[in-house]
C-alpha cells in the first residue's frame, strides 16, 4: 500500500467585511494534507477580506484556494507533480464529508463542516452580488461555460461576471488566456478544468494574474447547470456523494474510485493527525512512501 501509495468608482466594494483578512484558523493534516478548519461562511468572510485587500494593491497576485477529497488525497499520494501542486495553495479547504469525518474522530480540532465547492460557489455568489465583487469564469465547454454565467446571474441579480472562457484551451494559450483575464479586472477567479490540470493551471500562472483569489472548481459548472445533478442531501451528509456520482456515470467514474477510494480511506486512517502548536514548519504532506 505504501509504494502505491486596482476598481473603477463604479464597481468598488460597497460594503467591507466586518473583520480582518488574516484571521487565524486551526489546520490539521487530514489524508496526510494539511486542510483549513473553516466552514463555508468563514471561507465567504475570507474571500471578501481578502479581494478587498487586493483591491488596495497595483498588481496583486491571487491567493490559491484548493479543495481536498478522497480522490485528491490519493493522487497526491502517488503522484509527486501533483502533490508539489498542491503544496502551492494558499487555503486548502474540505470538499469530501470524509475529510471532516476523518478530521471529528482522529484530530482535536476538527473541521467544522464539509465546504463542497458546488455550494460555496452558491455562497461565494450572493456575497459577491451584495459587495460588488466580479468573478471570472474560466473552464468546461463553451456551452456549459455560457449557461453556467447566465443560471448565476439570474440566480443571483447584481452578479458581475466580467468574463468567461471554456476550458479548452492549450499551455500555449495561457499567456493570451491571462491576458484576457487581467483585462475584465476579476476580483475570484473560478477555474474548472479538471483534476489535476486545474491546480497546474493555478500554480504555473498564478504570477501571471492580477486577482483576490484563485479557486479551483472542478466540475462545478456542469451542476450549476443542472447537467450533472447532485445527490440527495442525506447523501451528501453521510460521505455518499461519490456513489451517487458512480451511478450516474458508471463507465467514467468506476476505474476511478476503485483505484482511489481504498488509498484515500487508508490515507485518512493512517495520516490523520493534529498539527501540533510548536511546530515551526509542518509539512503540507506526507509522501506515503516516506511516512513511518
Amino acid at each position: 500500500m505504501r509504494s502505491a501509495l486596482n476598481i473603477p468608482a463604479a464597481f468598488e466594494i460597497r460594503r467591507a467585511p466586518e473583520t480582518p483578512a488574516n484571521d487565524a484558523y486551526a489546520e490539521v493534516l487530514v489524508g496526510g494534507i494539511k486542510t483549513a478548519c473553516l466552514s463555508r461562511a468563514d471561507l465567504t468572510r475570507m474571500m471578501l477580506a481578502d479581494c478587498f485587500a487586493a483591491r488596495q494593491m497595483a498588481f496583486a497576485n491571487p491567493k490559491l484556494i484548493f479543495a481536498i477529497n478522497g480522490h485528491a488525497i490519493a493522487l497526491a499520494a502517488q503522484d509527486e507533480k501533483f502533490r508539489r501542486a498542491f503544496e502551492s495553495a494558499d487555503i486548502i479547504h474540505a470538499d469530501g464529508q470524509a475529510t471532516v469525518f476523518a478530521s471529528r474522530l482522529l484530530t482535536g480540532t476538527p473541521i467544522p463542516e464539509r465546504s463542497a465547492t458546488t455550494d460555496f460557489i452558491h455562497d461565494a455568489a450572493i456575497a459577491a452580488a451584495d459587495h460588488g465583487l466580479r468573478f471570472f469564469l474560466l473552464g468546461a465547454t463553451e456551452e456549459a461555460n455560457a449557461k453556467a454565467a447566465n443560471n448565476l446571474r439570474q440566480a443571483y441579480p447584481g452578479l458581475q461576471i466580467v468574463g468567461r472562457r471554456h476550458g479548452y484551451f492549450s499551455m500555449l494559450d495561457e499567456d493570451e488566456i491571462c491576458d484576457e483575464i487581467n483585462l475584465t479586472r476579476p476580483d475570484v477567479i473560478w477555474a474548472g478544468l479538471s483534476v489535476p490540470l486545474e491546480y497546474e493551471f493555478a500554480v504555473r500562472n498564478r504570477r501571471r494574474l492580477n486577482a483576490g483569489w484563485l479557486v479551483t472548481c472542478g466540475g462545478c459548472f456542469n451542476f450549476i447547470t443542472g447537467d450533472h445533478p447532485r445527490a440527495p442531501r442525506w447523501m451528501q451528509k453521510v460521505g455518499l456523494e461519490w456513489l451517487h456520482r458512480l451511478w450516474r456515470e458508471p463507465k467514467r467514474l468506476f476505474w476511478r474510485y476503485a483505484a482511489t477510494n481504498p488509498l484515500a480511506f487508508f490515507l485518512l486512517l493512517t495520516r490523520t493527525t493534529a498539527i501540533a502548536p510548536q511546530a515551526s514548519a509542518p509539512a503540507l504532506m506526507v509522501p506515503v512512501r516516506n511516512a513511518a
